[in-house]
């Protein structure tokens, strides 16, 4: 029997081969092949990244699907963008795609798409109480294999036409990433600089997370040694992307956001954006004084997705760098299409990209901080945290606390993917980010040595 901790709020994920077994990942074919025959229909794309375990997990869930009656369309080795495309080209009635995503080499996992939108919360749980009830169809299914990479590359590249010759380094982390973009960037007019474009599931030059600042050391220096105007880094899956200017200096996803809804209000005045609560309050207010509406929601890709087609957004981004375009595009999160995006921002403009948020106010931010907390306490701890700096300060509680200072702002919040406490300060000085984070973290070891 599979753990129930594996089942987290949007995906399903855990040590491969220790949480991942054969029967049980078999049974969990069979749970969402129950699933999706009950919601929208037989037709299941399956598609996996590059990790050692993706092959085993992709046999033992096919075999469950197909036990359900489902028809398995396998992708093969694809970025999980190229997984949600196929579910609209095949077309297909939903998807899986086996991926660790951003997470160490020993860890996998399984991202459901149902119809048009990635399964996430009480669905996910219905999967699990699924299993443990015995409450699954069977019925005679199927497999084949299709190429829906050449389709996907096609139509990414076709949307671009950029007016000059842009010098990009691109570090695909021996991700899944790496050969589309390839075949993507044959087609721009753009002179690329590859690296780590090779397929390894053991990661042998990085950790693929674009949001940790050590993982982006060797595109920083590329950049600066071969005068590119930009840099572009991928996640272990293409969901997610990193980017540093023509110097070297980090853009956070919450700059990108700035940077992407700037151009699209000058197309669509009073355009609707979705960040996440770890996002500066500076995109907001930037947003909103260009006249976009901007709305702070909860971190999760299938959260931010649902929320996005509620509310008729045109953008959706988060701090990890999945960017989610409704405008001129599909809006799932994928880093390769999001990748171009920004590429032709910089080729169209005649500044170099540093220029580009110059005029935004200046503040003292933090990365994402993870502070270790296991999986089986560490949204209890968040619970205390956030009572006891409710008591203290004003909060949005969105997701997590955000705690709202005078010249800043703190968040603490319960990763849904690994093993930690996340937090995040902004502040107008150095020394009020310090007074900030001193105060929060301080709560938070209290909560965490209770327990």
């Amino acid at each position: 029997m599979l753990k129930p901790t594996i089942f987290r709020e949007y995906d399903i994920r855990g040590v491969a081969d220790l949480e991942l077994t054969d029967d049980g990942i078999e049974q969990l074919g069979r749970a969402v092949g129950t699933y999706l025959q009950r919601q929208s229909g037989p037709r299941v794309a399956v598609g996996r990244d590059t990790r050692l375990s993706s092959t085993r997990l992709r046999d033992a869930l096919a075999a469950g699907l197909k036990a359900s009656g489902c028809n398995v369309t396998d992708i093969g080795v694809v970025p999980t963008p190229a997984l949600y495309y196929a579910v609209v080209h095949l077309p297909a009635d939903g998807g899986v795609m086996i991926t660790g995503s951003h997470n160490p080499p020993e860890f996998n996992g399984f991202k459901t798409v149902c119809g048009a939108s990635t399964i996430h919360g009480p669905a996910i749980q219905e999967l699990r109480r699924t299993i443990e009830t015995g409450d699954l169809v069977s019925g005679p299914g199927s497999e084949i294999a299709a190429d829906v990479v050449t389709p996907y590359v096609a139509e990414v590249a076709a949307q671009f036409q950029f007016p000059r010759k842009i010098r990009v380094v691109f570090d695909a982390g021996n991700g899944t990433g790496g050969p589309a973009m390839h075949r993507i960037l044959e087609r721009l007019n753009v002179e690329p600089i590859e690296m780590f474009f090779e397929m390894d599931g053991r990661f042998p030059n990085h950790h693929p997370d674009p949001t940790v600042t050590a993982n982006l050391e060797a595109l920083t220096a590329k950049v600066r040694e071969t005068g590119a105007d930009l840099g572009i880094a991928f996640d272990g899956d293409a969901d997610r992307i990193g980017a540093v200017d023509e110097r070297g200096t980090i853009l956070y996803g919450d700059q990108l956001m700035v940077l992407y809804g700037r151009e699209i209000l000058t197309r669509k005045p009073g355009a609707i954006f979705i960040g996440e609560v770890k996002c500066s309050q500076l995109m907001y207010d930037d947003l909103a004084a260009r006249g976009g509406k901007p709305i702070m929601w909860k971190t999760g890709h299938s959260l931010i997705k649902a929320k996005m087609k509620e509310t008729h957004a045109e953008l959706a981004g988060e701090m990890s760098g999945h960017m989610f375009f409704a405008d001129r595009y599909y809006g799932y999160d994928d880093a390769l299409y999001a990748a171009c995006r920004l590429m032709e921002i910089v080729a169209r403009s005649d500044r170099p990209l540093s220029t580009l948020l110059a005029d935004l106010p200046k503040t003292v931010t933090t990365p994402e901080i993870r502070f270790g907390c296991p999986d089986e306490i560490k949204f209890d701890v968040a619970a205390r945290v956030a009572a006891e700096l409710r008591a203290r300060h004003k909060t949005v509680d969105v997701d997590g606390v955000r705690v709202i200072f005078a010249h800043g702002w703190g968040l603490v919040r319960a990763s849904n993917t690994q093993p930690v406490l996340v937090m995040r300060f902004e502040a107008t000085s150095p020394e009020l980010l310090a007074e900030y984070r001193g105060e929060v973290e301080e709560v938070v070891a209290q909560a965490r040595a209770a327990g």
